[in-house]
């Protein structure tokens, strides 16, 4: 039986961990809380993020980081982006050698403007006895699609990518987590499969402050559409693969992010769009909005390889700025004619 340990007992990890848990693997969630691990173990569910689903007998939960990391043949990350670095440097020593990192994680780091996969690569590399980058990288995963977690944790159906520089991994990860109603498709194409997951946050606040303001169908269709124009401009300059867009990573997962009310980053986007301030809207949240931190750090990565994301740009101004989303709507609107394809 394979052995998987899920760090981040958040909505998306116990998800991710049930669908593990249900194609056959041996699963340990991590949670920072042991009364949640607890209540997991006792109750088979996690009731502060998807009540009502009942994860599998062969799903248990720890707070202890080293039962959790214990013979893991796939240690997967599901913790908020930005707090990736800190977190992995106090696990990495506690993992098996050969173990596979799986990134759950749709964000890009302050500061670095890296991608998680960066960011493992370096940690892990890094550690004592570590084995450098170079090793790390072909035992790093990305996971990324439309896969809203509540839909997921109901058991629907649902595809996602799997993403690994070496493609065989990437088959092992795909046989591990392939269920009745969760089927994955590789893909060695992580650059692209990673801005994908991390832009299309920052598009759906976009898309959420829109729905917020009122506007209709049209300007959401249009802010959906360029945003993914932003993204494959972004990803062909950091030598993605444009086909990757048109896919799971890209289009699919934009679409899901801005259409459903299930999207933290769209609930978040609605409340600003309707009048709320950025303090307000984040004591309304309960849980972690990607691109509220992430629309920063990807405007950041757009100007080091001289790429044109006026969206992004427009998000980072109402977020961190405190710029009115009716200015920045009439800015965006009067910005010069281009061909679309500019």
């Amino acid at each position: 039986m394979t052995r998987c340990a899920v760090y981040g007992a958040g909505s998306w990890g116990t998800a991710f961990a049930m669908i593990l848990g249900d194609a056959g693997c041996d699963v340990t969630l991590w949670g920072r809380r042991p009364e949640l691990a607890e209540t997991i173990n006792t109750g088979r569910t996690n009731p502060d993020y998807l009540p009502g689903a009942v994860l599998p007998a062969s799903v248990r939960a720890t707070s202890d980081p080293a039962e959790a990391a214990r013979g893991a043949e796939f240690t997967v990350l599901a913790v908020p982006s930005q707090t990736l670095r800190g977190n992995l440097a106090d696990w990495a020593p506690l993992l098996p050698a050969d173990t596979v990192f799986v990134s759950l994680m749709k964000g890009v780091e302050l500061g670095t403007a890296k991608r998680m996969s960066e960011v493992v690569e370096e940690v892990v590399g890094k550690a004592p006895g570590g084995a450098g980058p170079e090793d790390v990288r072909r035992r790093v995963a990305v996971l990324t699609g439309p896969n809203l977690a509540r839909e997921i944790a109901a058991r629907q159906p649902a595809a996602a990518v799997v993403a690994c520089a070496d493609e065989a991994v990437a088959k092992r990860l795909q046989t591990a987590c392939h269920t009745p109603y969760f089927r994955p498709y590789t893909n060695t194409d992580v650059v692209g499969c990673e801005l994908g997951g991390a832009v299309k946050n920052v598009i759906a606040l976009a898309v959420g402050i829109a729905d917020g303001m009122g506007l209709g169908d049209n300007a959401k269709a249009s802010l959906i559409t360029r945003g993914l124009a932003e993204t494959t401009r972004l990803g062909l300059a950091m030598g993605a693969d444009a086909h990757t867009f048109a896919g799971l990573a890209g289009m699919g997962d934009l679409v899901a992010t801005c259409s459903s009310p299930l999207s933290r980053n769209h609930t978040f986007g609605t409340n600003l769009g309707r009048g709320m301030t950025l303090e307000e809207t984040i004591a309304a949240t309960a849980q972690t909005a990607e691109g509220v931190k992430s629309c920063q750090s990807v405007l950041d990565l757009a100007r080091r390889h001289e790429v044109e994301m006026p969206l992004t740009e427009t998000v980072v101004g109402i977020v961190h700025e405190g710029k009115a989303p009716l200015v920045a709507l009439k800015e965006l609107m009067g910005r010069s004619a281009k061909a679309e394809r500019h």
